[in-house]
């Protein structure tokens, strides 16, 4: 899938752990400059630290001085440019779950400002430094395809991530830039250990193949996305759940 090339400038956001540590990780293997951002630095910092060429940035993904910096801070790495984005960042395994009425209006803004306004923050930013061939990747949820009950918060947030993407691969296409999601299904992180108990089999015996989804499904899809392979695909959401919402 991927050729001989240049190392990339890429930021991973919400990289101290989880999907967007294994993010972090693999476009590292390959060899490319990676920033490691998460509003919890010493995490990213832990992260990057294992990680030839990494640094770990501090953001806060609804703050525009915050995402600016982070912007800066890629560019200067990449002398310039920045090749993919993967905003990762979102509020998941400490939402409460409740029935949408029950719903704290101060826990739906902050879902909404990290979830929906943190990757249109970060693009916003980082967008004079793209260029021909740079890659957004927005991570949305699978939820958003079967309405998941009591969380509609969450729910609500990721399917605005799909509504951005598209706008975002209209209004960059001209400029040879592509924008995508991944909606991963129920994956096995430590966020989603802490969310259900039996994590292992959730949702095994409802999707077609039967088991249960890794992190390296995600992280593939993700480096396919960021590939020269998928040069033209933009636009799109890819749902990534073992065959689960359609079954």
């Amino acid at each position: 899938m991927t050729t001989t090339r240049n190392p990339r400038t890429v930021i991973v956001t919400g990289a101290g752990g989880g999907l967007g540590r294994a993010f972090a990780e693999a476009f590292a293997t390959l060899g490319d400059r990676v920033l490691v951002a998460d509003i919890d630095e010493p995490a990213a910092t832990r992260v990057a630290a294992g990680l030839d060429g990494a640094i770990a940035v501090g953001v806060d993904v609804t703050r525009a001085d915050s995402t600016d910096a982070l912007a800066a801070a890629a560019a200067e790495l990449g002398g310039g440019r920045i090749d993919v984005i993967v905003n990762n960042a979102a509020i998941y395994a400490t939402l409460t779950r409740s029935p949408l009425e029950q719903i704290a209006e101060a826990e739906w803004d902050r879902v909404m400002a990290v979830n929906a306004k943190g990757p249109w923050q970060v693009v916003r930013a980082c967008s004079p430094h793209l260029g021909e061939g740079s890659r957004i990747i927005n991570i949305s949820s699978a939820t958003v395809m079967s309405g998941s009950a009591h969380w509609a918060h969450y729910v609500a947030s990721k399917a605005a991530v799909i509504g951005l993407t598209r706008v975002m691969a209209t209004e960059l296409g001209p400029r040879g830039i592509t924008a995508n999601t991944v909606a991963p299904g129920f994956t096995l992180t430590e966020a989603s250990h802490a969310l259900i108990e039996g994590a292992e089999t959730y949702g095994v015996e409802r999707s077609a193949l039967r088991r249960p989804i890794q992190p390296d499904d995600i992280v593939g899809t993700v480096l396919y996305l960021a590939d020269e392979a998928s040069r033209s695909v933009t636009g799109q959401t890819l749902v990534v759940d073992g065959g689960r919402q359609y079954l």
